[in-house]
């Protein structure tokens, strides 16, 4: 496995948690009153857009799954609107299962919609800049050792870290601890950002350390 596809991997991941300090920090210079905690919509609304971004702008420039065949430029515009189709659907797919586990089901939609647009941002938009519209790809990548690439493998740890933190951040909001953080959706929000952040981080370490085990299989 070659050290520098590593360092590629660790530096788009970096620019990505920098991508989420910068979306929490700099609104503050242009936004009156601006913070994680108080305009906390406006934060998701930031923090989704800054992430998406760059990581449209990192898998064109990098383009680690690029495929050798040449794609018309139909091809191409359809491949855009069913990325643009399946993300709107993992929003919606989200915020349904964000009510079945105990969301508000009217009061509060705009919250729970926003957390589902950013737990997309971190799984799903993941997903169709590395494997396209394709839900078998997705599939095989998230099955046991289904990942071909150590892009692949750091996608399934970021997004699992993702739900795993927006999972472990609902476990305060019962609590009658009083706190500005216990809003809804604002513990769960913040679990799955440090999740991402973590996974992040955790991702080009963990291939790193273990790259003589891992053997990916060719397409």
């Amino acid at each position: 496995m070659r050290e520098a596809e590593i360092r590629r991997l660790l530096v788009a991941n970096l620019l990505c948690a920098l991508a989420i300090v910068l979306a929490a920090v700099a609104p503050a210079f242009f936004l009156d009153g601006f913070s994680v905690l108080g305009t906390h919509l406006t934060w998701l609304c930031v923090c989704s857009v800054c992430v998406a971004t760059l990581n449209i702008i990192l898998h064109l420039v990098l383009k680690p799954n690029q495929s050798p065949k040449r794609r018309s430029f139909a091809h191409k515009i359809s491949r855009f609107l069913k990325c643009c189709i399946y993300f709107f659907m993992s929003c919606i797919l989200f915020h349904a299962i964000i009510v079945l586990y105990g969301a508000p089901l009217i009061e509060s939609v705009t919250e729970t919609f926003l957390f589902a647009v950013l737990l997309s941002t971190f799984t799903t938009l993941q997903c169709l800049c590395l494997l396209g519209p394709n839900v078998q790809a997705w599939i095989r990548v998230f099955s046991k050792n289904g990942a071909m690439s150590i892009w692949e493998s750091s996608l399934q740890i970021t997004s699992v870290c993702s739900i795993l933190g927006a999972w472990f951040g609902a476990f305060p909001i019962p609590l009658d601890w009083d706190r500005p953080w216990q809003v809804w959706p604002i513990s769960c929000s913040l679990g799955a950002t440090f999740g991402y952040m973590a996974g992040l981080i955790i991702a080009p370490l963990w291939i790193h350390w273990n790259r003589k085990q891992l053997t990916y299989k060719s397409r």
